[in-house]
């Protein structure tokens, strides 16, 4: 019977400072910062404002597309290695790279940073990429100056990886010399009114269906007494079979009819609260809402996505390849179009794009959710629109021969 190996050991396998015995110290900062990091867990990714402000990122961002290109000189070759190839597609046995990506996204919104592993075969080949959501980091080096991270996670297991091995997306990158600043300062308020406000409403809901009349005792009563005094109330009051149309008065209390909306928080704070929460995750309504015309979204995918796209770029290129293969022309780049939400109008003006040689047809057809069709791939261009063959100096000799 084939023994199966947990999900940690399928990740990380041995740990690499015992694997090559390396004795590590803990990394010193210039400005005395703590070398480790652990998230807030401040428990607002079940808040669902939180989640609905950041679900249109992690979609969005999970829907860019890897590519490996090598650019030498003026050629540039797509997908050059099949294995780079898969590895952007599949980078990893339990998810497509879409999946990958969504959850980095959640992770770098929630804690501000967010950690993939990249597992490397005997040849340090990649082989696969594992989405990291760790309970604690401690950052160590060698006597050789290398990096490494120590991940600590919920069950209490913990490894020791180079950081050469991570891909680190980082977000309020500011005061701290490594890590993402924590959202806790910023969120703790925010999400505290918010909670309040919640159970404010639940308990409004509960109230004004159970609590329809409030007895003001004017003397102190026992306990006892007060429940003879509402049970008489009751009775002679609120039994519609012995209600009267006439009704009398005691001076021993004072009655008040609770009204539906008593105990329902205000509404503007509400709305206060709630605003401030979309704007510290840069989203508005209308892209919650999946109500935005072209404008809104150009604007949201320009902020919030395309720096996204470019940090990952950046890390898949220097973490994949060697500083040789960057340096031949091997990069990450990531396939991304704002014009996905783009209006039919502005979709059909692109075919001028096609006309001068700055996109090719089937490149224009994607943009139209239309398939690739054969020769798509080169570009076009106008005759009329041809270089020309004189220099600016030429054409006013010619107009003063004339």
């Amino acid at each position: 019977m084939a023994i199966k190996r947990s999900m940690f050991k399928s990740i990380f396998g041995k740990d690499k400072q015992e694997d090559n015995k390396v004795t590590l110290t803990r990394y010193k900062f210039l400005n005395n910062y703590d070398s480790s990091f652990s998230p807030w867990d401040g428990k607002i990714y079940n808040n669902d404002i939180v989640r609905s402000c950041i679900r249109p990122k992690s979609n969005a961002v999970g829907k860019l597309h890897p590519i490996h290109i090598r650019t030498t000189g003026n050629d540039v070759i797509i997908n050059p290695n099949p294995h780079i190839k898969y590895l952007l597609r599949f980078p990893n046995k339990y998810m497509n790279m879409q999946k990958l990506l969504e959850k980095m996204m959640n992770q770098r919104e929630i804690t501000n940073n967010a950690f993939a592993f990249i597992q490397r075969d005997a040849t340090d080949t990649p082989i696969a990429i594992f989405p990291v959501p760790t309970n604690n980091v401690e950052l160590y080096e060698d006597k050789k100056g290398d990096l490494y991270m120590k991940f600590f996670f919920k069950t209490g297991q913990y490894m020791t990886v180079l950081y050469d091995d991570v891909i680190h997306l980082r977000k309020d990158f500011n005061e701290h010399e490594f890590f993402g600043e924590d959202g806790y300062n910023s969120l703790k308020n925010i999400m505290k009114v918010i909670d309040t406000t919640d159970k404010g409403i639940v308990s409004a809901i509960k109230n004004s269906a159970v609590i329809k009349w409030i007895m003001k005792f004017k003397t102190v009563l026992r306990p006892e007494d007060k429940e003879i005094e509402v049970n008489n109330f009751a009775d002679a009051y609120l039994d519609i079979e012995k209600t009267q149309n006439i009704a009398s008065t005691d001076p021993r209390y004072d009655i008040e009819q609770v009204k539906d909306n008593s105990y329902v928080p205000n509404e503007g704070t509400i709305d206060k609260y709630e605003k401030r929460l979309k704007n510290y995750f840069g989203v508005s309504d209308e892209i919650i809402k999946n109500s935005f015309n072209e404008d809104q979204w150009n604007s949201f995918y320009e902020a919030e996505i395309e720096p996204v796209a470019k940090e990952l770029s950046d890390q898949l290129t220097l973490k994949l390849f060697s500083r040789h293969e960057i340096e031949c022309g091997n990069e990450i780049i990531f396939e991304a179009s704002s014009l996905e939400f783009a209006s039919m109008k502005t979709k059909l003006e692109l075919k001028e794009m096609v006309d001068r040689k700055s996109m090719t047809p089937n490149e224009w057809r994607k943009v139209m959710n239309l398939g690739a069709v054969d020769g798509g791939d080169v570009l076009l261009r106008r005759l009329d629109t041809g270089e020309s063959n004189t220099t600016p100096t030429e054409d006013k000799e010619g107009d003063k021969n004339d």
